[in-house]
Formats: structure tokens, C-alpha cells, sequence
């Protein structure tokens, strides 16, 4: 009889045992590693939402629909909430990237290609304030071709993601008889079928001189330069620097391609400006691409 009572408590009393440690483990909470997870299904926390680290207080963005639309400071920075903005330039949250959507559209005047692309302001929402190779400029930036159409024979439409594009001051535009302050992009940067490819430009007569180079028809394209690093759809980072005479572009922090001579220091007269984004070069009608964004700074 006392053995009966002795197997009896202790069936009582390894019963009461795991009762409370189920209780302990079901209380919708479980703890691994010092971090608490809930199992409710409802992940509502803030930690996992990253965003861009960029600052567009001194950019505009170029839409293609409209005549085309730009959106400047101050409503660029309410963009998240921007009806207009919202279905061309986004947050991806789970990336941390600012997201550039385009598809062939509205262009501007001197182009026939659309565009969701930021152009700097150094005084924010004019486009009156620029600079020169003499004042020195460094645009830097990490970034991704995430998606972009393809053409009838299968390669991928190509796409500018970085510029640095050139302006006549009022008084250069007047003296040549221009209508516009455009002047040539001495820089464009391209992300080309997985490879990122440059092009500047040169005098088609390298004996021209004042005000004569101050024409757009005065300057051709170089031969350019595709960095031997293949970037694919991978995250990658570029960085231009421009100084009197001088410009110099860097992939990756370890591929660098630099320019000097003549043409640069011809390049002197202009203003210049910086652009980042997605520039789409084509007009075929399916076509689309989109470039994400995660880090982008301008200094002088």
C-alpha cells in the first residue's frame, strides 16, 4: 500500500511539472538569443523598415509625364505621400532604397528619352545656381539596376543612372543667340547590359577657343569606357570627382578612369550640375526600367 501512495505523488507531482513549464513556453512570446519574437503574426516593429540615406533638400526630380512634370523642394521631401510622385519615385523599406521608376513618355526639350531623375539645386528650388570645374564638385552614390525591359534581339535597354551635365550662364546663352541655357553633359555614366560605361565629351576641333566652344554642336563624344567589373543586378557604388581641368570616376572604390588634357580645361567656361536617377534611352513603347537608390551625397 505505501508503495501505491509513493508511485501515485510522484505521477501528481511530475504532472504538475510540465504544466507549468507549458505555461511558462505558451504565453505567446518565446525567447532565443536575448531576442523576443512574437508569434502572433503580427510583425508591426520599426526596426524592420529601412530607409534611403539621402537628403533631397537640393534636388528636383524630372517625371516623364507632363511636359514633362519636376517636382522641387519643398514638396520633393513629402514624396512618400506624393500622388504625383508616389507611382514613379518610392521607398523600398525592406532594401533601404529610394526606388526610380521610368517608362518612355514626356522628355525635355533637348531629349527625345523619359526620365525619373534628380537634378541637383545648390539653392534649393532654383536652377539658377551652379558650378564650375574651378569651383570643384564630388557626387557619390550607392545604387542598383533592379529590372529593365529588353529589346527585340533580348538585351537589356540601356540606362543612364549618374550625370554631370552643363549649362550656359545667361550671358554665354545671350552672346551665342541660344534660346536656352543648355549646354552638353561632360559626363554620363551608364549601366549597360551589367556593366557600368562612360562617356564624356571632346572638341570636334581642338584648336576652337571662346565663345565658339560655347556651342552644344561644338563638342562630339569620346570613344568611352566600360570598367571591366561586371555589376550585374548587384548593389554597387559610384563616385565622380570634378576640379579645374580635371575629372575622375570610381567604381567600387577600386576602378578608376580619370580625364585631363585640353577638352577639360575647355570645359572651364560652363556651369555644371549633377544628376542621378534613372534615364531611360529608349522610346519603345513596352519598355521600362527601374533603379534603386540607397546612399547619395553631393559635396563642394
Amino acid at each position: 500500500m505505501n508503495k501505491q501512495l509513493i508511485l501515485f505523488y510522484s505521477l501528481i507531482t511530475c504532472f504538475l511539472f510540465c504544466a507549468c513549464s507549458c505555461e511558462k513556453e505558451n504565453n505567446g512570446l518565446f525567447q532565443q538569443d536575448d531576442v523576443t519574437f512574437n508569434d502572433s503574426g503580427d510583425d508591426t516593429s520599426a526596426q524592420n523598415v529601412k530607409l534611403p540615406d539621402i537628403d533631397l533638400s537640393h534636388w528636383k526630380v524630372t517625371l516623364p509625364i507632363g511636359n514633362p512634370t519636376s517636382v522641387k523642394p519643398p514638396e520633393i521631401l513629402d514624396y512618400a505621400t506624393n500622388d504625383v510622385l508616389k507611382p514613379y519615385m518610392y521607398n523600398d523599406s525592406i532594401e533601404g532604397a529610394l526606388v526610380f521608376f521610368t517608362k518612355p513618355g514626356a522628355s525635355t526639350p533637348n531629349s527625345s528619352y523619359s526620365r525619373t531623375e534628380l537634378r541637383e539645386q545648390m539653392v534649393a528650388g532654383s536652377d539658377n545656381d551652379n558650378w564650375t570645374f574651378a569651383d570643384g564638385g564630388v557626387i557619390k552614390g550607392r545604387l542598383r539596376m533592379d529590372e529593365t525591359s529588353r529589346d527585340s534581339s533580348g538585351k537589356p535597354h540601356r540606362v543612364i543612372v549618374m550625370q554631370i551635365h552643363g549649362r550656359l550662364t545667361d550671358d554665354q546663352r545671350d552672346l551665342i543667340n541660344q534660346k536656352d541655357n543648355n549646354a552638353p553633359p561632360i559626363m554620363k555614366v551608364y549601366w549597360t547590359d551589367g556593366y557600368v560605361r562612360l562617356k564624356s565629351k571632346v572638341l570636334k576641333d581642338p584648336s576652337a577657343s571662346y565663345p565658339d566652344i560655347l556651342h552644344t554642336d561644338a563638342w562630339g563624344d569620346d570613344t568611352g569606357h566600360t570598367f571591366s567589373e561586371y555589376v550585374g543586378y548587384e548593389p554597387f557604388t559610384l563616385e565622380i570627382k570634378a576640379r579645374q581641368g580635371q575629372m575622375e570616376v570610381a567604381l567600387n572604390e577600386t576602378f578608376t578612369h580619370s580625364y585631363s588634357g585640353n577638352d577639360m580645361q575647355q570645359w572651364g567656361v560652363f556651369e555644371n550640375y549633377f544628376k542621378a536617377g534613372n534615364y531611360l534611352t529608349t522610346t519603345d513603347s513596352n519598355a521600362f526600367s527601374r533603379v534603386k537608390y540607397y546612399t547619395l551625397e553631393v559635396t563642394h
